[in-house]
């Protein structure tokens, strides 16, 4: 603590010794004026709630904003320095910022996307562009078994737990999307004190650990489920099968760790290692699966009910979707995260090398609940490094109903992306449980920012919606992009993300993409091994 404070510490020291040193010699007025300058600036940086690097980083932390402010000078040179930086590392985080404290989101001189490479993707605009006054989406998330259907916003806040997130950073998401009418997702860390003072609506994430409805042994306590569940504030139920960043693997928060906020939130003892297993222990089977979601379905009342995972085993995926066949249980809802999304407890191998990227996923998820005849029945969400409204659209495009964002929303609250996740030293008090970090994060003032990026956010999704010539988000097909395939050429989106017929599956029909073999060697009551 006392290194963040020393610049302001020394400046003051500094400052009384100009003053005790006047009688020697009036010369000393002048660094009497420059460090006192610097102390009353330290004193207000600290004070002030505007600026959490400030706020932990008193008098040197207006060096980052000094480097912000010559950044479009120094920019061509870290392009050169770098020419395999990826764009997003660069761009998103100031359009984020920008949208989120409602300043202009310009940009001089065109576009610094490569449209040349291999990837490069755009939307196809129409010369009859139209102007959508209201940018409130909505999707309605609910099947035929739900009593209790929510609207849910297209755009909402991704999965990110207390524990890993700060309290002032959950409250200022939460109280953010309470204003701007949209939803947050708990992550699997449970419902805290901070997620019901924010007052939003609330996606209640329950993994394998089963925090804030589990028995003291580490089981699904279906009593404590009905209870959290009956919560006005919750509004929808998500079983976490995997997440992108690290699909396929558990976790252990140490005991040192466990605050009694974390303990409070999770249901967990204090004392004890609270442990995630990789895989639920209530259901091994497809059909073990589907009932214990209509087992969560009716222990809510009714409420939406999903699940969400990184694609991994395609043929997995089929098994699930055989047993909702078989067993006439279908989901609400199932939210594809895509392999690059990010966490800052993911060993380097997975976050890199496990798990399907969302575009892949998504197309999977989609044709394969289509080849099966339940699409109609089953709202997908998205999930993986969505930010800007082009992402937004494109996701929508290859099979999503709606969006999440984790990234973007941890932007709008602060984070630098100073890559100390895991240390819990981030430097704005995002990502730590140390109370002197997370005082640097004003809730009140980044809610207005979390609001912010998510209205203005959703306009530019209503201008580019407009400029295709659409009335709704929702209307945005494959054949309305195009992209560089790997030999630079052009190729329309509905070659690369095509929309398969519907029930070619249960048909038996073959449309190409090796789905129907797959589906042949699925079965609803085993995930046992097979070819991918």
């Amino acid at each position: 603590m006392m290194m963040r404070y020393s610049p302001w510490a020394g400046s003051v020291a500094l400052a009384l010794g100009s003053v005790a040193a006047l009688p020697m010699s009036p010369w000393f007025l002048v660094p009497t004026a420059i460090f006192g300058g610097l102390g009353l600036l330290g004193l207000y940086d600290y004070r002030q709630t505007k600026h959490s690097i400030l706020r932990n980083f008193p008098v040197i932390g207006h060096m980052r904003f000094l480097f912000e402010g010559i950044r479009p000078e120094i920019r061509q040179y870290l392009l050169e320095a770098d020419q395999d930086e990826e764009p997003f590392s660069r761009d998103m985080r100031s359009i984020v910022y920008q949208r989120a404290k409602g300043v202009e989101d310009k940009r001089p001189f065109g576009s610094r996307a490569r449209m040349y490479d291999a990837g490069h993707a755009w939307v196809t605009h129409s010369v009859r562009a139209l102007h959508i006054e209201n940018s409130d989406f909505r999707v309605r998330v609910g099947g035929p078994d739900c009593t209790q259907p929510y609207d849910l916003s297209i755009y909402n806040i991704s999965a990110m737990s207390f524990g890993a997130l700060s309290g002032n950073a959950i409250l200022a998401l939460n109280a953010g999307a309470k204003a701007g009418g949209f939803a947050h997702d708990t992550g699997e860390g449970g419902i805290s004190r901070y997620h019901r003072q924010g007052g939003g609506d609330i996606i209640w994430e329950i993994g394998s650990g089963y925090f804030g409805c589990r028995t003291p042994e580490g089981r699904f306590d279906p009593e404590a489920f009905a209870r959290q569940a009956a919560d006005p504030q919750v509004k929808m139920l998500e079983l976490k099968l995997s997440q992108g960043a690290k699909p396929g693997h558990g976790g252990t928060l140490p005991a040192a760790k466990i605050s009694p906020e974390i303990a409070e939130a999770r249901g967990v003892p204090m004392g004890v290692d609270c442990v995630s297993p990789a895989s639920h222990p209530e259901f091994d089977t497809p059909v073990g699966m589907m009932r214990f979601i209509a087992r969560m379905r009716e222990l809510s009342g009714g409420k939406p009910v999903g699940f969400k995972l990184c694609i991994g085993h395609r043929r997995e995926f089929m098994c699930i979707v055989k047993a909702m066949v078989e067993t006439g249980i279908t989901p609400d809802f199932i939210v594809v995260d895509g392999s690059e999304g990010g966490t800052g407890a993911a060993p380097l191998e997975f976050a890199d090398h496990v798990g399907m990227p969302l575009i892949e996923g998504l197309s999977f998820a989609h044709n394969a609940l289509r080849g099966a005849g339940l699409r109609d029945r089953i709202r997908i969400g998205a999930s993986g490094k969505l930010v800007t409204s082009f992402d937004i659209a494109r996701a929508l495009a290859i099979g999503a109903d709606w969006a999440n964002s984790a990234r973007g929303f941890m932007f709008a609250v602060g984070c630098i992306q100073a890559q100390s996740c895991h240390t819990n030293r981030c430097p704005v008090g995002v990502a730590t449980q140390d109370p002197m970090l997370s005082r640097a994060l004003v809730p009140s003032d980044k809610a207005v920012r979390v609001t912010n990026f998510h209205r203005n956010t959703l306009k530019a999704l209503a201008e580019m919606t407009g400029a295709a010539g659409l009335t709704h988000p929702s209307q945005f097909m494959p054949h309305h992009f195009a992209l560089r395939d790997a030999s630079g050429n052009m190729t329309t989106g509905q070659e690369a993300w095509p929309y398969l017929p519907e029930g070619f599956l249960v048909r038996g029909e073959d449309a190409g993409g090796g789905y129907l073999s797959r589906w042949n060697r699925a079965t609803a009551d085993s995930f046992s091994p097979g070819a991918f």
